[in-house]
């Protein structure tokens, strides 16, 4: 699911780490996580493709979400689009299955990343 979401866009989705079964809510946090990533570099980084791993380890899984920063001066016609819940919302998700989420800007890309247990 979250691979055709990203492709679609150009982008790319690596699952790293043998894929398990993991809790439904765990699985809908990183779902919705990575899905207002890919939302989120759309309208404000729009034409930048984003890399999202799936990473499973041994008692964790990790997720991330990088794109590139968009110029300064490029039009973002989807900004004032939709109503997402925001990183907060993502932060909160993420927090209530027991994980943790960090996004911000890193040497010219844009770094989303949240681990829960797994």
């Amino acid at each position: 699911m979250i691979g055709s979401l990203v492709e679609a866009d150009g982008g790319t989705m690596a699952t790293v780490g043998e894929p398990r079964k993991l809790p439904a809510d765990v699985s809908l946090a990183l779902y919705r996580t990575a899905q207002e990533a890919v939302t989120n570099a759309r309208k404000h980084a729009p034409g930048k493709a984003v890399a999202v791993e799936l990473r499973y380890e041994a008692d964790a899984v990790r997720l991330s979400a990088v794109n590139e920063l968009s110029e300064a001066d490029v039009e973002r016609p989807l900004t004032g689009s939709g109503g997402g819940f925001g990183l907060g919302g993502l932060r909160e998700r993420i927090e209530l299955v027991g994980g943790s989420l960090a996004a911000g800007p890193e040497g010219g890309r844009w770094c989303l990343r949240a681990v829960v247990p797994g």
